[in-house]
């Protein structure tokens, strides 16, 4: 039977789709034109929520677009354009392959009280790519609370004056320097970061779920050695 969810969003998703692509061709993306930024601006909204409707407002998906583009002003919004772009892609993908439908019916948090657990239980089930999202997540917000813990601003200040989060290789850069771990961890970090973004961007292709094993594996190690 075929699942109303994927039947409802995918047809949502490649309509956007198909609109970023006439974007891009037309070189909007990086425009400062009036009519380029009105565009954007309506294609970024509409994007957004469509992350937020086919894979949960509260998922990894929608949260790391927000996140990106959060350090865009409102002014470059045509910036914003294939971040957008390339989040519904990843997001199509993942809902054309069913797997959004079976994570949502494999995590419960009554059964799994922890996120590394989660992930590793997607990894015996083969979803190599939300468990590389999860395990993403959970480093960065270990990196966070090491930050607060070593007193360590975790916010920076845009040229407006608006206070924005640290990309997380920022952070990680600025636990390093304090000495908070090792240089040659600051290096595992970096290579787990990347993985994890190639992950929520939808480049699945570009790593193997033995890889997505070592980083759940080494954020393990590295979470219980540096506690926050």
């Amino acid at each position: 039977m075929a699942d109303p969810h994927v039947e409802t969003v995918l047809p949502q998703l490649d309509e956007l789709i198909g609109q970023y692509e006439t974007l891009r061709q037309q070189g909007v993306s990086g425009s400062t034109s009036h009519d380029a930024q009105a565009l954007a601006s309506e294609f970024v909204t509409a994007g957004v929520a469509a992350v937020r409707r086919a894979a949960g407002e509260r998922s990894d998906y929608a949260r790391e677009l927000e996140r990106l583009i959060g350090d865009i002003h409102w002014s470059d919004s045509t910036e914003a354009v294939p971040l957008v772009g390339g989040a519904l892609k990843a997001v199509r993908k993942a809902v054309a392959s069913g797997y959004l439908v079976s994570v949502r019916e494999l995590i419960h948090a009554d059964v799994f009280g922890d996120f590394l657990e989660m992930a590793q239980y997607l990894l015996e089930e083969g979803y190599k790519d939300p468990a590389a999202v999860l395990v993403g997540g959970v480093l960065e917000g270990h990196l966070r609370k090491l930050c607060v813990k070593s007193g360590i601003a975790t916010q920076v200040t845009d040229e407006n004056g608006k206070p924005r989060p640290k990309k997380a290789e920022r952070t990680n850069s600025d636990l390093a320097g304090r000495e908070v771990y090792s240089k040659l961890d600051q290096k595992s970090v970096t290579a787990w970061l990347d993985l994890r973004n190639k992950a929520a961007h939808g480049h699945y292709d570009e790593y193997t779920r033995k890889q997505v094993e070592l980083m759940s594996q080494g954020v393990t190690d590295f979470l219980a050695r540096h506690r926050a």
